[in-house]
């Protein structure tokens, strides 16, 4: 059998997200689509709306034959990263291509900004660290030091997410000569950031902000969201009552830093250059989740950087804990999530091929990055009913999803 990855957060799945799927599946000619997809911390350092199983559960309905984990560790770190435990994650599962969103829709562009940065790599390190020495986040750092070298104003635009994120992943797969095909798919009508809702197919973003401001699912995220997405939307939503934003998590933050000392403080992951300092300074002058991040903000810790110290900080993750993440060169394990029956097909049809741990019900102790996963669920459902936080706990540690079979 042959297989294609995604790398997905789902936040939630909509009309773009099916695009992709859809293009993905012809381009790469798979008989299996893998999604590797974030937890329930993301990226840029956000609690996701609903959780993973019922994010996986739209996933597999909507025609992804197999979700597996990103691990927290990888989930909730920059653009690198995440992109290497991703790749690294569906490697180990024997993908045959990966195929991603981006704003450029062509793979040759990437792979030719790859051969530029190869020859001027010491000139762009040179470049980026006297743009972090002159207090820029790492983020506009990077993109002034590929302008620099040429890879803004080109064929690809490196200044772009969807750009930035790809050629990560490109990065991944050809400076650890991966046997993965790259492919990518344009993305359609809506900008990454976009905040408004002006097409059926429009950024996450804005379908979350949509439903955050309406408190549930107007007429405008409708349009926006497939069938089974609303559905599981609506019945995640009637069951916790809880579309989950950092706004709702602000008291446990507040009561946290108010009972942790500078010490305590600054052994959590992503607490840097004494930060420690700023962050009590300043959680008591704020009365709401926004008030604190705009006092929090600077040019060195864009509001990104922050929300994934801030997750760090709710889950209580170390830096001793993840001091590792950048020196390992495969997954530590592969965690299924969901499966249909072609997903099950092709598990068997691998699982000899597979060099990692494959868990499909995790136990505690089995790793470290595993017990950070369990944090990461309790700081999740800390918002919940204590009824209701117990039985998505349990969820945890019993078997892998089917579609339309998720048991709570």
């Amino acid at each position: 059998m042959k297989a294609s990855g995604l790398i997905v957060e789902y936040n939630p799945f909509h009309y773009g997200h099916l695009y992709h799927l859809e293009q993905a599946r012809l381009a790469s000619e798979a008989d299996c689509m893998i999604a590797v997809m974030s937890g329930d911390f993301l990226q840029r350092g956000e609690p996701a709306i609903i959780d993973k199983w019922h994010r996986a559960e739209i996933a597999l309905r909507a025609g992804v034959d197999l979700v597996i984990e990103l691990p927290y560790v990888y989930a909730v770190e920059n653009s690198d990263l995440f992109a290497k435990g991703a790749v690294l994650t569906l490697d180990a599962m024997n993908i045959d291509s990966i195929c991603f969103g981006s704003e450029i829709g062509d793979i040759k562009p990437f792979l030719q900004a790859y051969e530029t940065l190869s020859t001027q790599t010491e000139q762009y390190n040179h470049i980026l660290k006297e743009y972090l020495q002159e207090g820029n986040a790492f983020p506009q750092a990077s993109r002034k030091a590929y302008e620099h070298i040429g890879l803004t104003t080109g064929a690809i635009d490196l200044s772009q997410p969807n750009n930035i994120l790809g050629f990560s992943y490109v990065k991944t797969i050809l400076d650890h000569k991966l046997n993965i095909l790259p492919l990518t798919v344009q993305r359609k009508q809506s900008g990454y950031h976009d905040e408004t809702i002006n097409h059926k197919i429009a950024s996450a973003t804005s379908i979350r902000k949509s439903i955050l401001q309406h408190n549930g699912l107007s007429e405008e995220s409708r349009k926006s969201l497939p069938p089974e997405s609303i559905e599981i939307l609506q019945r995640y939503h009637d069951l916790t009552g809880t579309w989950h934003e950092w706004e709702l998590y602000f008291p446990f933050i507040q009561y946290k830093i108010n009972t942790m000392s500078f010490e305590d403080l600054k052994a959590i992951h992503g607490v840097e250059e004494g930060l420690e300092y700023r962050i009590k300074k300043t959680i008591n002058s704020a009365t709401t989740f926004e008030e604190w991040m705009k006092l929090l903000k600077s040019k060195r810790y864009t509001w990104t950087r922050l929300q994934r110290m801030i997750s760090h900080l709710l889950t209580n993750t170390k830096k001793q804990e993840v001091e590792n993440i950048t020196k390992i060169n495969q997954p530590p394990y592969v965690r299924i999530l969901g499966m249909t029956e072609t997903g099950k097909s092709y598990l068997h049809h691998i699982k000899s091929k597979i060099d990692v741990p494959l868990i499909n019900q995790p136990q505690r102790g089995n790793h470290i990055y595993l017990d950070i996963e369990e944090k990461s669920i309790d700081s999740y459902y800390s918002v919940l009913h204590p009824n209701l936080k117990r039985n998505f706990r349990n969820r945890e540690f019993k078997p892998p999803i089917l579609p339309y079979h998720l048991d709570l």
